[in-house]
């Protein structure tokens, strides 16, 4: 078992699922990580692994209870409790309320919500006995406002921030630090660049993900004191 302090990262892939614990393995966090792909899995541990971090890795539906627990309790064993969680998964069917199915509906609300839900769960336990602990979810423009056949990602969003606002006036005085992430505009990953040819859109129109880890490194710095609960990030040629 690691002597390092812990990261757990649920939704891992390309673009801020990896430059999240990049940026902590940086700071001599060992890393466990959580996703339903074992492809995306494999990806990330190899970036980190490259970069010298201890990774540990399992594959589970992040909306099943079962699985999350035993996730969890796989990482526990391999690397000890997590100290940090990062909730960054999150899943949608764009459409307009006529066309979406109940199906559609729920399995966006599971991802986007009721899996941070479950994860918290499994950590918070840890944090209290040892009061302190950090939890930071990824949400996005969808959980500030629901657009035209964004009701999917909307409702999972907003019930993300909302829970994120429960838990922190819960557990803030317990010594857990609490904090949800706007991330509000397109983030610069390898599928969001490949829908846009050469010069259709400017470099700087997009997040970049190494400077959305940094925040997030910097939410989970922050002096007691002086906690930020809601931060928002986007592209200077956003509007907003």
């Amino acid at each position: 078992m690691s002597e390092n302090k812990v990261i757990a990262v649920v939704g891992v892939g390309p673009g801020l699922g990896t430059t999240v614990p990049v940026r902590f393995a940086r700071e001599g966090y060992a890393v466990g990580l959580i996703a339903r792909g074992q492809d995306k899995l494999d990806a990330a541990r190899g970036v980190l692994e490259d970069g010298g971090a201890t990774v540990a890795t399992v594959a589970a539906d992040g909306t099943d209870e079962a699985q999350v627990a035993s996730a969890f309790a796989a990482l526990k064993d391999q690397l000890g409790a997590p100290d940090v969680l990062v909730y960054n998964a999150g899943a949608f069917v764009r459409g307009g309320i006529l066309e979406l199915s109940a199906q559609d509906f729920v399995s966006s609300w599971n991802a986007n919500c009721l899996g941070a839900f479950l994860a918290a769960q499994q950590v918070l336990p840890d944090m209290v006995a040892r009061k302190q602990g950090t939890i930071l979810l990824t949400g996005a423009t969808g959980s500030m406002r629901g657009g035209a056949r964004f009701s999917c990602l909307a409702v999972g969003k907003f019930g993300l921030r909302a829970l994120g606002q429960s838990m922190a006036r819960e557990f803030g005085p317990q010594g857990i630090h609490v904090a949800h992430i706007v991330v509000d505009g397109q983030i610069a990953n390898p599928r969001t660049l490949e829908r846009f040819t050469s010069g259709e859109r400017a470099d700087d129109s997009f997040l970049s993900p190494d400077a959305i880890a940094e925040t997030y490194w910097q939410l989970h710095a922050q002096h007691p004191t002086s906690w930020s609960h809601e931060v928002d990030v986007r592209p200077y040629l956003e509007k907003f």
